[in-house]
């Protein structure tokens, strides 16, 4: 197909472009894009902007490096679907040799159950009478589900539902091996897994140690120190456990940033890393293994398209992606996947702003594509990905999950 941008090279007019592009109208385009039905039809020229692309060659060259790595150390990997969100990426995942999916929320894996996907793992306690409820309903149909406690009285909870449902519920213990959740390691877990032990309608699988604080330490030496320091109480404890005779098979962490470290870690038997399938500027910035300042162990295969909608002076342009198409909670903005010549500043909600240089200059109607400062809340702003290769959009994966934080 021919693209606005192979004519402009070619010196042809704009009148020549729109002559020569297939003869859809908006109303086809989205039709088109509503049924899915887009490969060899639509070119990245055709999407409406913002769009949320993610450049399918990188993206398949990141999963086969982290699922082949892992795999190659002796380790199952459960990628995190937190960063995407979306069924159709946790199932290649899945047919790539990963054992099923994170998520992040119980209404996430109500999404991904609805879609077909297998091996759930729910990384968040679920608490209360409703979503207990909603829990149990899932197991019912998922029987491999696997759900974390750090509380007695939850763990409880989730016995006397799963009894009166007539099922046995699979539970991990969730350590505090980080910042956010889980009990403290060592006695406190132990006391829970015992507790655990005597409850009829629980399974214990293992234990979830999760330490995303390690995951973006800046430095190889000294991410893996972080990573270390915190893991090793999780081993302890699965030794504990052990020797309490409480069968724990099952040790599940790491991070896109932690998978080269946490790999080497005896006793650790998954990663959850979620990141690597897109990558963003955040993980840019972490420092590799062979000690360069940039982390290139995967590509950045996730961007923002965007069109050029105004040009007030000759040395600014504004894109219509703003607040509302890129993540805002770090301290970095997008970046032009070109290079550093189109320094990118937000400019409102629905706006970028360019600054040009002279070697790099813009007009209105450019397509312009930006890595994202963090690709996980980036996602969520989005309806859609769309899967392209080369200049040829060849899917659209809805984004199931978007805004399922309950």
């Amino acid at each position: 197909m021919v693209t606005r941008r192979t004519l402009l090279a070619s010196g042809l007019s704009a009148a020549a472009l729109y002559a020569a592009k297939p003869d859809y109208t908006f109303a086809e385009i989205d039709r088109l894009i509503a049924r899915g039905d887009v490969k060899g039809k639509l070119s990245k020229e055709d999407l409406p902007t913002p769009a949320l692309i993610v450049d399918l060659d990188a993206f398949e060259s990141n999963v086969k490096r982290m699922v082949a790595y892992v795999k190659g150390k002796g380790r199952a990997i459960r990628p995190h679907g937190k960063t995407h969100k979306c069924p159709e990426i946790a199932r290649y995942l899945i047919s790539q040799g990963a054992v099923g999916a994170c998520a992040a929320k119980l209404s996430e894996a109500e999404a991904f159950a609805a879609n077909g996907v297998k091996g759930l793992l729910v990384t968040t306690a679920v608490i209360g009478r409703h979503k207990i409820a909603r829990a149990v309903a899932i197991a019912k149909r998922h029987s491999g589900i696997i759900y974390c406690v750090d509380n007695t009285q939850n763990a409880q909870d989730l016995n006397d539902a799963a009894g009166a449902a007539k099922l046995s519920l699979n539970v991990a213990i969730d350590l505090w091996v980080g910042r956010r959740t889980g009990i403290l390691p060592g006695d406190p877990a132990v006391a829970l897994g015992e507790a655990i032990a005597k409850l009829p309608n629980l399974k214990l699988h293992g234990i979830q140690a999760y330490a995303g604080h390690a995951a973006h330490v800046n430095g190889f030496a000294n991410r893996k120190k972080v990573s270390i320091e915190a893991m090793s109480p999780a081993v302890e404890t699965r030794r504990a456990l052990e020797k309490k005779g409480i069968a724990c098979p099952w040790l599940s962490g790491g991070s896109t940033g932690t998978y080269n470290i946490d790999t080497g870690i005896d006793g650790v038997t998954e990663l959850q890393p979620g990141s690597f399938v897109f990558m963003d500027i955040d993980y840019n910035r972490i420092g590799g293994a062979s000690g360069s300042e940039v982390y290139n162990d995967f590509q950045n295969s996730l961007f923002v398209l965007t069109t050029v909608v105004s040009k007030p002076k000759d040395d600014t342009a504004i894109v219509d992606g703003g607040l509302k198409a890129f993540s805002t909670d770090k301290p970095f903005p997008p970046q032009w996947r070109g290079g550093s010549e189109l320094p990118y500043a937000f400019a409102g909600d629905e706006h970028g702003r360019l600054t040009m240089t002279a070697g790099k200059q813009v007009n209105v109607g450019d397509r312009l594509e930006f890595i994202v400062p963090h690709c996980d809340p980036s996602v969520n702003l989005h309806d859609r990905i769309f899967a392209v290769r080369g200049e040829q959009v060849e899917a659209v994966w809805p984004i199931a999950a978007r805004g399922l934080g309950q």
